[in-house]
């Protein structure tokens, strides 16, 4: 945990973050019950706060205390400082947010978290092969393509879409993003 904690607290330093709240959040968070929700690799906590501005009650997990720090007086907000390589999902939401974060190891875990009629909305970055695509430096963090549809298929599939965009360097990425619900 030391070393990811200290390249992460050394990113949130330095590099310009993402503020404003994700589309696909935006669009689908009526779906869900307002009530408790849980935002995985929250960052400085931008969908968090957003949640907590719409009632919910959120607890949002980060390994980097420099980025949970914005989130130590928020309403409603709950900072955990854990890394999401070991730490375990104990609790159950109406509502699990997991943008620009890939670890397949935590799936079964989310769906387990998940109320019944609970909601996931998920997105992150998908191989794209070709020039002028960036690719985060560790494969293991990128889906390949249709992968995500798969990790949640026995979910009901509210949407589901891959597509290019452009992160907060200009790069061209390609993501996909999902809403699904437990049955």
């Amino acid at each position: 945990m030391h070393d990811d904690n200290r390249r992460w607290n050394q990113k949130y330093r330095t590099l310009p973050m993402p503020t404003h709240v994700s589309k696909i959040l935006k669009d689908y968070v009526q779906y869900a019950k307002i009530a408790d929700a849980l935002d995985i690799a929250c960052g400085q906590g931008r969908h968090s706060v957003f949640l907590a501005e719409l009632g919910f009650h959120v607890e949002a997990v980060d390994i980097s205390e420099v980025a949970l720090s914005h989130l130590k007086n928020v309403t409603n907000v709950t900072p955990v400082c854990a890394d999401l390589d070991t730490y375990t999902l104990t609790q159950t939401y109406d509502l699990i947010v997991n943008i620009n974060y890939l670890d397949r190891t935590l799936v079964p875990q989310i769906k387990e978290a998940l109320k019944p009629e609970g909601i996931i909305i998920f997105e992150t970055f998908v191989e794209a092969e070709g020039v002028g695509f960036h690719q985060p430096s560790n494969r293991a963090y990128v889906l390949h393509v249709n992968e995500l549809l798969a990790l949640f298929c026995d979910l009901e599939i509210i949407y589901y879409e891959e597509k290019v965009d452009t992160n907060l360097r200009g790069e061209n990425v390609k993501i996909a993003s999902l809403v699904a619900r437990k049955p």
